[in-house]
């Protein structure tokens, strides 16, 4: 299959990496430092399920010399999608897929609102994965699990590909029927992963098991899902319970993408994970108090990176 991969960053450098390795013809869109290295050294992963390098590694910054794909891979941080969409443009055939496995609920409609919302999959996925220096990725999570599945809840012959794609590189690849269901039941989880340890400072071994944080962070997860269901997403009853197991069940190390941003000094995903509650929640008149305690401490933090 012919995939481009718009985000090259520790989710995207390493889904990429793993379907070259499945000899898929894969070309990285990257920038700056990153790219020079991808295209000099290639790709070099180092992961707690074996370390592989991709060398020659496809890589370039203009995305009109890679010509139209089956399948793009969407893996921006949300705060670029727009503009990433927009470049992407020339490489979007009529048979092309795009897929977005990007942070946040709404993804698939942004970039399906310029590249048309007839490409579009919806996915949701769980790893930790950052570049650890150009060319180089390093995926630290014991789970690289990847959810997919058409907005309109139908089995395709074209998500079947994507899953096929996946298969034998030992990433847990789904498909859903309820795939904005999937995507909310994550969200839960990552906005108090990232909210809590963009806060904290500390990995998710550091506070999740803290009463009073604990507490806190309940509240948060249930005015997420109160937003949810206020949009008609179908959740399971017992959907905080499940994220607070998933949060318990993970390695004591793993930090959330947003949280090493916050530590980095970089801009970061605050306004389309915890500020998303609360713009959401004030649309659907939904209290989200805690959603907003959190957006206003932590605004501060993000705006000073964005003024660096």
């Amino acid at each position: 299959m012919k995939i481009a991969v718009i985000g090259a960053g520790g989710m995207g450098g390493y889904y990429g990496g793993v379907l070259a390795q499945r000899n898929h013809e894969v070309t990285f869109i990257a920038r700056g430092a990153h790219l020079r290295a991808l295209q000099q050294n290639g790709l070099r992963v180092k992961s707690v399920f074996g370390d592989f390098m991709v060398k020659p590694a496809r890589a370039t910054d203009q995305p009109a010399d890679v010509g139209p794909v089956e399948l793009m891979l969407f893996c921006t941080k949300s705060y670029d999608t727009e503009e990433a969409a927009e470049l992407a443009l020339p490489i979007i055939g009529t048979e092309t897929s795009i897929l977005s496995l990007q942070n946040g609920v709404d993804a698939a409609e942004r970039i399906g609102r310029l590249a048309g919302m007839d490409h579009m999959l919806a996915g949701a996925t769980w790893i930790s994965s950052a570049v650890e220096g150009p060319g180089t990725i390093k995926q630290a999570s014991d789970f690289r699990r990847v959810v997919i599945g058409e907005l309109s809840g139908e089995i395709t012959p074209r998500v079947r590909a994507v899953q096929e794609a996946f298969s034998g590189t030992g990433v847990a690849i789904e498909i859903s029927e309820n795939v904005q269901g999937v995507l909310w039941a994550k969200f839960i989880f990552i906005a108090a992963a990232s909210a809590f340890g963009s806060l904290t400072r500390l990995p998710v071994g550091g506070f999740r098991a803290v009463p009073e944080t604990r507490a806190l962070m309940a509240n948060l997860m249930r005015e997420t899902e109160a937003v949810a269901r206020g949009l008609g997403v179908r959740l399971s009853t017992d959907a905080v319970e499940k994220a607070l197991a998933f949060m318990d069940s993970s390695g004591p190390n793993i930090k959330a993408s947003m949280q090493l941003d916050v530590e980095a000094g970089r801009r970061t995903e605050l306004e389309s994970i915890v500020g998303f509650i609360g713009r959401t929640g004030r649309e659907l008149g939904i209290p989200t108090p805690v959603a907003d305690m959190l957006y206003a401490v932590l605004l501060p933090v993000e705006l000073a990176a964005q003024s660096r």
